[in-house]
């Protein structure tokens, strides 16, 4: 095969690529258009592969799209170019209502016309994999409530309205036009080469660095964490073995309140970093409460039994092993973060991450 990706220089989106290219035969393109969070250092591992591509672009280019589609001739779509910091989208909505909404229908309008070129066999076989979050569920709201892939759309946040949106666009054009639509929804994704500004890299490097280490509000708010290359496999399980117009929950089986998720890290950089900075007793010390984000969700957790159940896919690693893993490749790859950090992994083109636009 040869699979499209939208947004492959993101977090998740490199660890699919990574994972294709060293588990695989298949060939694919990166498409990415290297906002703020796309790294291409992410891929520098397998970039000089002779089955990987890359096409820098705007999934809001509607020309732009017909030429990939024309030259690349993929087999399926795998959609994860979006906006999703969700204290991004509250300080400036327009962004995500342009690359998730705007730019999923551009997408799924580029994908439509070169599907219907396609040969019967072709046309058949082909897949459109839209990857989206729990998010757009909002809040659950007793202890032991799960989402499933059944339950209503209530999205609390710009970020997650725009992505919920983008859902019912996918099932749109599946309904309306045929086009092989597939949805996943998943929880919270850390792991290596994840953006510093999002919880678990920023809490490993601020206590590296000797820095406070945010908390919204009283820190209880739980979520379901995933680590991104169980993901990885189960995005790649859909697309090449989910039935078309069926939507598949992707959870880690590990539901964590904030403030333990910081306390777990405080407690692996004590073990695996002794010598803290000048003036810090205990890098839980460091621990420091916030003011709660604008609408902020208390609770998520996914019942991910259908992929399990129809596709043979469940998360290997428990959030221990995961966060073990996670903490170890950020104490042992200071060049990647450090140049996210100073802004050099993205040239003058695209600014410098600072602390003043986390």
């Amino acid at each position: 095969m040869k699979i499209l990706i939208t947004g492959g220089a993101g977090f998740i989106g490199s660890a699919v690529i990574r994972y294709i290219i060293n588990n695989t035969n298949h060939s694919v393109v990166n498409l990415d258009n290297l906002t703020y969070a796309g790294n291409l250092e992410s891929l520098s591992n397998i970039e000089s592969n002779t089955r990987y591509f890359f096409e820098y672009a705007d999934i809001c280019n509607a020309v732009e799209l017909e030429r990939i589609f024309s030259e690349c001739q993929p087999d399926a779509v795998m959609h994860l170019a979006a906006e999703s910091h969700v204290d991004r989208s509250i300080d400036g909505p327009a962004a995500f209502i342009e690359t998730n909404i705007v730019g999923t229908y551009t997408l799924l309008e580029a994908t439509r016309a070169y599907w219907n070129t396609l040969d019967t066999d072709k046309k058949a076989a082909f897949r459109f994999h839209h990857i989206s979050t729990d998010e757009v569920y909002g809040d659950l709201d007793g202890p032991e409530d799960l989402f499933t892939e059944d339950t209503p759309y209530a999205p609390s946040s710009p970020y997650s309205a725009s992505k919920a949106s983008s859902d019912h666009l996918v099932r749109a054009w599946q309904r309306t036009y045929g086009l092989p639509t597939i949805i996943t929804n998943c929880s919270n994704n850390y792991g290596p080469y994840h953006f510093p500004e999002k919880l678990i890299p920023l809490v490993i490097l601020n206590a590296l660095a000797g820095k406070a280490l945010p908390v919204y509000g009283d820190g209880q708010q739980i979520r379901d964490w995933l680590f991104v290359e169980d993901h990885a496999r189960a995005l790649y399980k859909v697309v090449t073995e989910g039935e078309v117009g069926e939507t598949y929950n992707i959870g880690g089986h590990n539901e964590k309140a904030n403030i333990d998720v910081v306390k777990t890290i405080c407690q692996l950089l004590e073990e695996l970093v002794p010598v803290k900075p000048d003036g810090v007793a205990k890098y839980q010390d460091l621990i420091t409460y916030v003011l709660d984000r604008p609408g902020h969700d208390v609770r998520y957790a996914i019942d991910a039994s259908k992929i399990e159940r129809e596709l043979n896919w469940k998360p290997e690693e428990t959030f221990e092993s995961g966060i073990r893993k996670t903490v170890e490749w950020y104490l042992d790859n200071k060049q990647w973060w450090s140049r996210v950090l100073d802004g050099s992994y993205a040239g003058e083109r695209l600014g410098v991450f600072t602390e003043d636009n986390k």
